[in-house]
């Protein structure tokens, strides 16, 4: 359906790459402002959502990312849907095994430790390279719409991962529901019409992710290059990323290019500016660049440390995967990037992500 040639998309990428929880310290909230989402969801007049819209916009324009409290998802609800996933994530590899990530279009199931390689490259002979060097230290599950007519979703067997299928796919269309409300406030807050987007994100071509970084020896995160997840862009709208209390996330700063950990501040969401949003708004939003590397590490021995264990989960944002994505009204005179089919980009850049 989608041309796979890294050539075809080396171009795409949006240019602007400017630049998360006990709470963050005064310098990192500055740069990534807490923004309270009640009084959009809960607003019954425009004004009020008004004013949220356009703090959201204005962090986007800065740095691409927010602190999203009042998002009105449950705690018990993420507290469940990490149990499940930690879950997971504990059973055998030979079960995990039979799950395995194969085809970037799909983009669904298991992929083990070391087989992505996160990074803006599109050369995949430079990725292979970047993999056997310095590869992700982690383990993640892709899971999509369950309805496809035309990919399907490797679920585990009931016995072996009981709630499992049934949580990660109410967690699906909580996130979805939530990106549609954000996005809504994205359109009003560039002074647009607030259903703008409705019609090009309703077919939830989104992707949850589910990560666990397993505890590793400091000795194999001090190679060059080496980290849990190496710097990187999103590729879709937007991504919510909730966090355990390890840490590790860290945003590049795009006015010093030093790169600003990301404490976790409890009963938020990360919300992030991906490639396609950039490219959406002419880089009036920004896609940052971003990495997990190693939280501190707990001596063992006199010779030997270990990292601790981290968990997380990415909801990535989409548009509709037949959804053509040119520059939005009121984002400059000067277009950037031609029309570009949201389908093809995306699928494009995972196939030079994965081995």
């Amino acid at each position: 359906m989608f041309s796979l040639r890294p050539s075809r998309i080396a171009h795409l990428i949006p240019s602007t790459r400017r630049g998360l929880a006990r709470a963050a310290p005064r310098s990192v909230q500055s740069f990534i402002p807490v923004i309270d989402f009640t009084k959009f969801r809960e607003a019954t007049g425009e004004h009020e959502r008004k004013l949220v819209a356009d703090k959201i916009v204005s962090a986007f324009k800065e740095s691409g990312f927010i602190y999203l409290t009042g998002h009105g998802i449950p705690s018990n609800t993420i507290q469940n849907t990490f149990a499940k996933s930690a879950d997971f994530f504990h059973m055998s590899s030979q079960i995990k095994d039979r799950l395995a990530w194969e085809d970037p279009r799909s983009n669904r199931g298991y992929v083990k430790v070391g087989r992505e390689r996160v990074t803006q490259s599109l050369d995949p002979t430079e990725i292979a390279t970047l993999r056997a060097k310095a590869p992700d230290f982690k383990e993640s599950m892709e899971i999509g719409r369950d309805w496809d007519s035309d990919w399907k979703n490797q679920w585990p067997q009931e016995s072996d991962a009981p709630q499992f299928k049934q949580t990660m796919l109410n967690f699906y269309q909580t996130c979805h529901e939530l990106h549609v409300h954000v996005m809504r406030a994205i359109a009003l807050g560039l002074n647009l019409e607030e259903s703008l987007f409705d019609a090009k994100i309703d077919k939830q071509c989104h992707n949850l992710r589910l990560l666990s970084y397993p505890p590793i020896s400091t000795a194999l995160l001090q190679g060059e290059g080496q980290a849990r997840a190496g710097a990187h862009s999103d590729y879709g709208t937007l991504t919510l990323l909730f966090q355990d209390s390890v840490g590790g996330l860290e945003v590049k700063n795009p006015h010093s290019s030093t790169f600003i950990p990301a404490t976790p501040i409890p009963e938020t969401i990360v919300v992030n500016v991906g490639d396609l949003l950039a490219r959406w708004s002419n880089d009036v939003l920004r896609s940052t660049l971003h990495r997990v590397v190693a939280p501190p590490a707990e001596k063992i021995s006199d010779t030997e440390s270990m990292t601790p264990a981290r968990q997380s989960i990415a909801f990535f944002c989409n548009p509709n995967f037949d959804a053509e994505v040119a520059c939005l009204p009121n984002c400059g005179k000067d277009v950037k990037y031609p029309p570009i089919n949201a389908g093809e980009y995306i699928v494009g850049r995972l196939a030079v992500t994965y081995t």
